[in-house]
């Protein structure tokens, strides 16, 4: 298979993972303790994630960015997730979903005016989560209707990833009152934050992933130009989205798999630091059954991984298998996790401690971008059409 993005140069990439490698642990994993008090990442670190081109990791080089494959970009978070989930969150929608969108689905126009600014470090958003419906479009109730001056969009999307900090949002909106099929009633939307209108709630409390913020996003009358609507094309926002996903769910996989692994790197060197009847722990028998079954599992979900993008870059269709990577990282950095904060035993159980963050991050993986039953059901729907393809 020919890859149709040969994304960086190979020597180039490697030099760059490396510096990000140091800078994960020489930079941002120090600073985590001071994030998660303030619930912030600090300014003069999100500008050293700009000069690091952190933001246009996937957009392509003529418009800015580092046009890395998706092999590379997947690396590229794994390597980022290493560290607090915070920072991969203030990246991933610049570099992952609105990227994807406006590469695959923009006009011309578009990509000349957008690319460019998210590459540059313009923070993004992606609209689609609702109060009332998440993965179905069909329960969505965000408006948007036709006027001579543009369009004017009414609604709340729910959950949203840095729209405290967005500067422009992608969001998906009806255009249709009907459902229809494929989801043709869903259009995606350019929104630029500041237009009147526009209100975001305040930051939601959260069970762990301190330092990111999600919020509502409130669009009261709010009027978009014409050349607002993504691609200049009706009905083309829920496969917009759902295409972008794949991305998404790659970078979520991808984060848990490298989660895991700083849990398991946590949990080994407590184990061989924590002494009981006279011996390190990492002795016992059931606790390096705990630690095997980890480094087995997370051997699993990298193996995972590099097929995935593999056959991504190749051109191949993804979605079943970027689905499969997510679901499979997702629940096992959830075992990885559990595993930690038993090794580490009543220890884990305190916040003096980094088990019990570790364990109280990773579950939103199991979640977000597709639930794991979402995921499950979408697979099994896919295997089926094609086995009565088939037939």
């Amino acid at each position: 298979m020919t890859t149709l993005n040969p994304g960086m140069d190979a020597e180039t990439f490697e030099q760059f993972i490396d510096q990000l490698q140091r800078y994960v642990r020489e930079r941002l994993i120090p600073a985590e303790r001071e994030i998660i008090e303030a619930d912030e990442i600090p300014a003069d670190i999100v500008q050293e994630m700009r000069d690091m081109g952190l933001f246009g990791l996937t957009v392509p080089e003529e418009f800015g960015g580092s046009g890395l494959s998706i092999s590379q970009y997947a690396r590229t978070v794994h390597t980022l997730s290493y560290a607090m989930p915070a920072f991969r969150s203030l990246v991933s929608i610049n570099i992952g979903m609105f990227c994807s969108a406006i590469k695959n689905g923009g006009t011309d126009a578009q990509k000349a005016e957008w690319l460019p600014r998210i590459a540059a470090g313009e923070i993004t958003s992606f609209g689609l989560t609702e109060p009332g419906a998440g993965s179905d479009a069909a329960g969505m109730q965000t408006m948007a209707v036709k006027t001579d001056k543009g369009w004017v969009l009414n609604g709340t999307k729910r959950y949203i990833t840095n729209s405290p900090y967005a500067k422009v949002a992608l969001i998906m909106a009806r255009t249709s009152k009907d459902n229809q099929p494929k989801n043709a009633h869903v259009s995606a939307f350019i929104v630029p934050m500041d237009l009147p209108g526009i209100s975001v709630g305040k930051s939601d409390k959260k069970m762990g992933q301190a330092g990111s913020q999600i919020a509502d996003i409130i669009l009261e009358d709010v009027l978009v130009p014409d050349d607002a609507l993504l691609g200049g094309e009706l009905g083309k926002g829920f496969i917009f989205a759902m295409k972008s996903l794949d991305n998404g769910r790659i970078s979520v996989g991808s984060a848990a798999t490298a989660y895991a692994r700083r849990a398991l790197d946590s949990a080994v060197r407590y184990a061989t630091e924590r002494k009981a009847f006279g011996e390190p722990i990492a002795n016992f028998q059931l606790i390096q059954q705990m630690l095997a079954q980890s480094e087995i599992d997370i051997y699993a979900a990298e193996t995972m991984m590099a097929d995935v993008t593999r056959r991504a870059d190749a051109g191949e269709n993804v979605l079943r298998k970027a689905a499969a990577f997510k679901v499979f990282a997702s629940e096992m950095c959830g075992r990885v996790v559990d595993n930690c904060v038993q090794v580490y035993g009543g220890a884990g159980y305190l916040a003096e401690y980094d088990a019990e963050r570790f364990f109280r991050d990773a579950r939103i993986y199991r979640i977000y971008e597709g639930t794991t039953q979402i995921l499950q059901l979408q697979i099994a729907k896919h295997m089926l059409r094609e086995f009565h393809a088939g037939a």
